[in-house]
């Protein structure tokens, strides 16, 4: 019997990636564009399926992880809508309906975080894990989850990246990039306001740059927050801005150092490196969980 086979779009601000197949160890077809108009990204990606189909046959439905805000509630008249994105051009995008219109296919519509959650319980870090959140430190901050083993939805879906921390102004004077809340998490630590900050993109500032004990900071205050809310059995993090081999580790040991033994788990006190971890599948996190998503749309 053949396995049915999945599309899975990853919709980042910078770039998507599209792929066609029903896993990692089987992904028929692959490509990554940029992000440009909606019009322009979305006929490309409606393309890419168009030329799978015609080599590997029919789709059973489509995933699609999406940066956000999102509408994400079957039933809402703006499901699948990316909604009051500061994108430009992407505000009030109908992006599951013009997908699912033009490939006749069932589609499952999520945020990007929430769906690399979906991939690392499937395939990654967090397998046999019901409690998990998956954070991106990268262009922006985002963080969802699954609890229960279901993912995380409420009114919308987790906002993490625009929670609000503490902000030693004397110590870090930067007034904050997001353009919605200034110093939010996202505000403060999101790879642009590094870049800002420092003048320097993170990418290019060396270990022992006094950048990363300051983003250390801001992560582990955030993480003791979502700990403390949401008491995750394990927390991933992926993006861009944890590249730096150092940073991880220093986040660690800040977040036991805030924690200050509240928690009494052997995951925070003895087995933190196994409780805060990076993706197990690496930069493929959402475009794998869009095929989980998908399987789950077309069951």
């Amino acid at each position: 019997m053949t396995k049915p086979l999945f599309g899975g779009i990853e919709a980042g601000g910078t770039k998507f990636v599209c792929a066609v197949g029903t896993g990692p160890d089987d992904i028929r077809r692959e490509e990554r564009f940029p992000t440009t108009t909606p019009e322009e990204t979305l006929a490309k990606a409606i393309a890419f399926f168009c030329a799978a189909i015609d080599e590997h046959g029919p789709l059973s439905a489509v995933g699609i992880a999406s940066f956000g805000p999102i509408d994400p509630k079957p039933g809402s008249p703006t499901f699948g809508y990316i909604t009051t994105t500061p994108k430009p051009g992407w505000a009030n995008t109908d992006f599951a309906g013009t997908i699912g219109r033009a490939l006749a296919v069932p589609v499952g519509f999520d945020t990007d975080v929430n769906v690399a959650a979906l991939g690392e319980q499937r395939w990654g870090a967090g397998q046999g894990i019901e409690n998990l959140i998956y954070l991106t430190i990268g262009t922006g901050i985002g963080g969802g989850g699954l609890v229960g083993g279901k993912l995380m939805h409420g009114m919308i879906h987790p906002e993490m990246g625009h929670v609000r921390l503490p902000h030693d102004r004397q110590a870090d004077p930067y007034a904050g990039h997001c353009p919605f809340h200034g110093d939010c998490f996202e505000g403060l630590a999101s790879g642009p306001a590094m870049a800002d900050r420092w003048k320097q993109p993170a990418e290019e500032l060396p270990a022992g740059h006094p950048a990363w004990k300051l983003e250390a900071e801001y992560l582990a205050l955030a993480l003791v927050n979502f700990i403390c809310t949401l008491s995750p059995e394990r927390i991933v993090i992926g993006g861009g801005v944890m590249s730096q081999p150092e940073l991880l580790p220093m986040v660690r040991k800040r977040v036991q150092e805030l924690l200050n033994a509240y928690v009494q788990s052997p995951a925070v006190l003895e087995g933190i490196d196994g409780y805060i971890v990076a993706p197990g599948l690496g930069n493929r996190s959402g475009v794998l969980g869009a095929f989980v998503l998908a399987r789950l749309e077309g069951e």
